[in-house]
């Protein structure tokens, strides 16, 4: 008896003609009321405000229970604008002695190999340092060490992530003239296009948010003018998000309608990756604009167990050209490759790794593929993954 399908009942993944203006607008016009958040300073724009010492005052008079915080911290970036500031949050001479390091490392990274830009950015207009985390534990230890100290950094990934969380760092900056950035959401599944999110069912939508935590700490004033980060406080909210923000309904409702805070030295910005945002033109004709750009990421995102996808792979790739000689149809080996190379981009060493035309890098399940559809020997794939391998290495 075949099953008779439910119209009313909505399919398991999200479609583009899922994706209603009107729908979103329904979400924005509910606003941010204050009065949900009664340890913030204020409410501008839309965004909530917390003052950093205010908030270590309230902290140490409550024991060092933040529970009530956290639990305000929460509502913010799930039910309420998506995004707090915590003004004052780091220590001026903190920030100049990293910035030091980051200037540094930026210089020595062209001398040995040319300028970097970002996935938006042109290399010259904005400078970039990948994996920059490592690669100020290497150069300054000490600053490093102030530096992640930070109370506040520690209060909002636990609040958001648990415990067990990491951080990844990447400094970005932007001198004047420099493009801003088409509106998009974050990792993970902002880092795909249209139709590789359209994949991912429904619930994946709505988990990939709560995976990761994105961040930004100025290391300068950073005036509007400068082109700090463009944002439209709660459109997280909106499930079918990561089809809608290709859309041009959407693309043009946000050019009109987004919020942007200026920010001071010091000040420290998180937001649910899943709201959208662009960072904006910088229109100065004297400022750089320095960030770093913090992406926090869950404990769980990862298998049970470790698995060598490298020799997993050399092992079964004479196996899958004997079957594919002999007719195994091409979805059946697609399966095999599925089950055993390595399927996601992530993390990489982006460096060396990097995008060519997309938001990720080919991944090693990408190469399998190529191979076998091309018919590359063993010798071939071997070579091509000891590369992929070293590509993705951080030193």
């Amino acid at each position: 008896m075949t099953p008779r399908s439910d119209p009313t009942r909505p399919t398991s993944r999200f479609r583009a003609q899922d994706c209603r203006l009107e729908d979103l607008l329904e979400i924005l016009a509910h606003g941010t009321d204050a009065g949900e958040y009664p340890h913030a300073a204020r409410v501008e724009q839309g965004v909530v405000i917390y003052d950093a010492a205010e908030l270590r005052a309230v902290v140490d008079a409550a024991g060092h229970d933040t529970e009530a915080i956290e639990t305000e911290l929460v509502h913010a970036w799930s039910e309420g604008p998506g995004i707090v500031v915590f003004t004052g949050a780091f220590e001026p001479a903190v920030l100049d002695r990293v910035t030091e390091a980051f200037d540094l490392i930026i210089t020595e990274e062209k001398i040995a190999g040319g300028a970097r830009g970002d996935h938006f950015g042109k290399p010259g207009m904005n400078d970039r340092i990948w994996n920059a985390q490592e690669k100020l534990a290497i150069a300054d230890p000490a600053a490093y060490v102030d530096y992640y100290s930070n109370d506040l950094v520690a209060l909002a990934s636990r609040a958001w992530l648990g415990p067990g969380y990491q951080v990844t760092a990447q400094p970005n900056i932007v001198r004047p003239g420099a493009q801003g950035q088409t509106v998009h959401r974050d990792y993970h599944l902002g880092f795909m296009d249209d139709s590789q999110a359209a994949a991912y069912p429904r619930h994946a939508h709505a988990l990939s948010p709560v995976l990761t935590l994105q961040g930004a700490i100025a290391h300068v004033d950073m005036p509007v003018e400068s082109g700090p980060t463009l944002y439209l406080p709660h459109s997280q909210k909106y499930g079918p998000g990561y089809l809608a923000y290709w859309l041009p309904e959407f693309q043009n409702y946000f050019l009109a309608h987004h919020v942007q805070l200026a920010l001071g030295k010091g000040d420290l910005v998180f937001f649910n990756p899943a709201l959208f945002h662009a960072a904006g033109f910088n229109t100065s004709t004297d400022i750089q604009r320095v960030a770093n750009l913090l992406q926090v990421s869950s404990a769980f995102g990862r298998a049970m167990e470790a698995v060598d996808r490298d020799r997993l792979v050399r092992a079964i790739y004479p196996a899958l050209l004997s079957r594919k000689a002999s007719g195994m149809p091409e979805e059946r080996l697609d399966n095999v490759v599925a089950a055993s190379a390595e399927g996601y981009a992530f993390p990489t060493n982006l460096d060396r790794d990097q995008p060519v035309g997309s938001m990720a890098p080919p991944t090693q399940a990408d190469l399998v593929r190529a191979a076998l559809a091309d018919g590359w020997n063993v010798d071939r794939l071997g070579s091509a993954l000891t590369a992929h391998t070293e590509r993705r290495a951080t030193h």
